[in-house]
């Protein structure tokens, strides 16, 4: 199996994911779906949960809610039992989820195109679901944007929606919602890529992105909130740096 993840990255995410612009803002549209698409949520899983930043997000809306989260390397728990004590942590291959029909929903956040395998996790996941069950799903995606960014934070692929719809409807789940997100940002962000593209990993700092000015920090969560706002009142966006899929198991199918 190849998952791809720099463990040193781990303690420093654990000191900038709170007052970071992408990761406040993506706890805000993961927290939105699950309102929307689970309101009566009794249990959910993410897998690689990193430092728990986001099951701790969830842990405060949904607080009687039983939460699990999985990692594949050791060195990110530590970080997640602190932050979070009386949530389930355990070391787990995402390939072989020892549930079966059991959870209310799963998510995978930004961790797909760290797994060369990752059809066989979606199947995985939609194994564990419970009929009705739903699957929260966070990608980056557009292959031209790939960079030396990708290849240092150790990704896999950049997603097309075709191709991620495809292999979650391979897997028998029914998308529900689907839209991009950090579409204002865009621009930027190919800039940005473009101008890292011939790096190599030896010169690469994929950190340092996440180091940013206080003013555009402000700025550009601002912006993430105004796409969030579009996208809850029904609005879909079409391009974006990362892509947002919410999708349920049929009550009427079997487990494969």
């Amino acid at each position: 199996m190849t998952i791809g993840f720099k463990t040193h990255y781990f303690k420093e995410l654990t000191a900038l994911e709170a007052g970071n612009f992408w990761f406040r803002a993506r706890n805000k549209i993961i927290l939105w779906s699950l309102r929307k698409h689970s309101p009566a949520l009794t249990s959910f899983l993410e897998i690689g949960c990193g430092t728990g930043f986001v099951t701790s997000a969830i842990s405060q809306q949904f607080p009687e809610a039983r939460l699990l989260g999985s990692e594949y390397l050791e060195e990110g728990l530590v970080y997640a039992r602190q932050r979070l004590p009386n949530a389930e942590f355990t070391q787990m291959d995402a390939r072989q989820i020892p549930y079966q029909s059991e959870l209310d929903a799963i998510g995978v956040f930004d961790v797909l195109e760290h797994i060369e395998e990752d059809e066989i996790v979606l199947q995985q996941m939609f194994n564990a679901l419970k009929p009705n069950g739903t699957v929260f799903i966070t990608v980056p995606q557009h292959r031209w944007l790939w960079s030396a960014v990708d290849e240092y934070a150790c990704h896999v692929r950049r997603y097309s929606a075709a191709d991620l719809h495809k292999k979650m409807g391979n897997a028998g789940f029914e998308i529900v919602l689907s839209t991009s997100f950090v579409s204002t940002l865009l621009p930027a962000m190919y800039l940005s890529r473009l101008l890292k593209r011939h790096k190599t990993d030896a010169k690469m700092d994929a950190m340092a992105e996440l180091h940013i000015n206080p003013i555009l920090n402000t700025l550009f969560e601002w912006l993430l909130n105004f796409e969030l706002a579009l996208i809850r009142i029904g609005v879909t966006l079409p391009m974006g740096g990362s892509r947002l899929v919410v999708a349920r198991k049929p009550i009427i199918m079997q487990d494969k």
